[in-house]
């Protein structure tokens, strides 16, 4: 089983079979409207331009079940994508990515990209950490996802293959995304 048997109902309430998506380069991306991170939107957009001709896909994927920082409704969250940070890679309708009710695409991604703790030496990830600590200790056990704008890459044969924390900037991600595209490709 990969990434690519799992469907999902987009943000104007169409299913998309991720099967779309075969022989392409994924990250999936659980977002809010009102995060610390929200401003990783912009870059996220950049990434996309910048790589999509060479096979390069973003899924969006908003959740509500971090300190209710996804507020309002699908279209709300929609408008606020692409108003602020022009947003034109492709969104879900809002999810849940831990618990019981998490999207099973998430809980596909967390058994294949585990936890792996947060860096230590990232001021955001210790934010993170003294947040979870603090407010949401039961969020720090285990392999769920932690926070807000946790990314999962997928190579083109819909094995998912990395996970970054909310702290990693998506800037920062480009040396994996372009190997994940191949050499060959943007040569």
């Amino acid at each position: 089983m990969n990434i690519f048997d799992y469907k999902f109902i987009d943000i104007n309430g169409k299913e998309v079979s991720l099967e779309e998506y075969n022989n392409k380069v994924l990250l999936i991306v659980n977002i809010a409207s009102k995060c610390g991170f929200t401003p990783q939107l912009e870059d996220l957009e950049k990434l996309y331009k910048k790589y999509n001709d060479y096979g390069f896909e973003i899924l969006g994927f908003p959740c509500d079940q971090f300190a209710n920082q996804a507020p309002g409704s699908n279209a709300d969250l929609n408008n606020f994508c692409k108003l602020n940070y022009g947003v034109t890679f492709k969104l879900s309708e809002k999810v849940d990515v831990r618990g019981g009710d998490a999207h099973p695409i998430f809980n596909y991604l967390i058994s294949k990209c585990p936890f792996e703790g947060f860096d230590k030496e990232n001021i955001s990830s210790r934010m993170i950490y003294s947040v979870l600590e603090e407010n949401y200790p039961e969020y720090l056990v285990g392999d769920s996802i932690k926070w807000n704008f946790t990314k999962f890459l997928i190579d083109r044969n819909g094995n998912a293959i990395k996970r970054f924390e909310p702290s990693v900037e998506p800037m920062d991600m480009v040396e994996d995304i372009e190997k994940t595209l191949s050499h060959n490709v943007l040569k």
